[in-house]
């Protein structure tokens, strides 16, 4: 967990790391897996373009790729992150594009291949609120009982006209009605927005706040919105660009954000980092630990906790 690298005593949020430690007896890492699907905004059942800002090769590690079978990817995996804590157990993470995107047997197949790999504990499923059939949830559901398991849900955006704007293919009733679905199941459901994206401002961001906390998601992931050189996003921005949050402004927007989330939510993460050579912007030069500890320092020095509203 990148958050050990600095030393910040308590968190004024609900931190995953701390509530990842408590699920398990030993030390678990996510190990990113390309199972080889697709996803319905790739192959053509709803566009061939894709998401606007999408290009998966900005998150995948270097042994994350459908060229090797699943149980290769997770052997290399285990061998890249070892070093650190032989002791070390794992998670499955399905992240390249839409992980449920496929018959049940086939995805049954590729879920039971990882969770057989020695020190593989659980799986971490990411996919589509439009994509999830009540019969794969039903397999999930028995499974959860036996292995850890979470669905979760790329929402970016509880906007419609973003929604749109972006090519995501679904609404924010769909998110909604596929979150409460699985959270019926008593599956773990964990949800991923973007702040940042085209048109939606810090007012806009801090309005979804409520309806995202609404939901019955039991963790979320709050990323930047980052423009990726070769995506439709980065043409846009080319010809006119639109704003991005500076790492100040964006600590700023956080900080009002999450006084308006419900204090059981665990909060995962608050950026992602994508290889500076594939970012047109922002540039911000920042580490994710480091962001983090400028954030919790931030937090702290303001007295502003999740869940609470507080001037700032």
């Amino acid at each position: 967990m990148e958050l050990n690298k600095v030393n910040i005593p308590y968190y004024n949020y609900n931190d995953y790391g701390t509530w990842i430690r408590g699920r398990f007896p030993f030390r678990v890492q996510k190990i990113s897996v390309d199972a080889g699907f697709t996803c319905p905004n790739r192959d053509g059942r709803l566009s061939s373009g894709g998401c606007i800002y999408c290009d998966n090769r900005s998150f995948n590690p270097s042994y994350c790729s459908r060229t090797k079978g699943i149980t290769q990817q997770l052997e290399e995996g285990k061998r890249f992150f070892a070093h650190k804590y032989p002791e070390m157990k794992y998670l499955a993470y399905f992240q390249t594009y839409t992980n449920t995107y496929a018959d049940l047997e086939t995805l049954k197949e590729r879920y039971e291949e990882a969770l057989a790999v020695e020190d593989v504990v659980g799986i971490i499923i990411g996919t589509r609120p439009d994509c999830v059939s009540d019969e794969l949830l039903a397999y999930l559901a028995r499974l959860s009982r036996q292995t850890f398991i979470i669905v979760e849900y790329g929402i970016e955006s509880a906007n419609e006209q973003t929604l749109r704007y972006i090519n995501r293919g679904h609404t924010f009733e769909d998110v909604r009605t596929a979150v409460e679905r699985t959270h019926a199941q008593g599956i773990l459901t964990g949800g991923h927005i973007i702040l940042g994206l085209p048109g939606e401002d810090a007012a806009e961001s801090i309005r979804q706040a409520p309806l995202i906390s609404a939901l019955p998601l039991d963790i979320l992931k709050i990323h930047q919105m980052q423009v990726i050189r070769g995506t439709r996003l980065a043409e846009i921005y080319e010809q006119s660009p639109f704003h991005v949050y500076s790492a100040e402004a964006y600590i700023q927007l956080i900080a009002q954000y999450i006084q308006r989330l419900r204090k059981d939510l665990v909060l995962e993460r608050f950026v992602s980092q994508a290889p500076h050579e594939m970012v047109i912007a922002p540039h911000w030069g920042l580490k994710n630990y480091e962001f983090t500890h400028l954030l919790v320092n931030y937090l702290k020095k303001h007295e502003i906790y999740q869940g609470q509203l507080a001037e700032i």
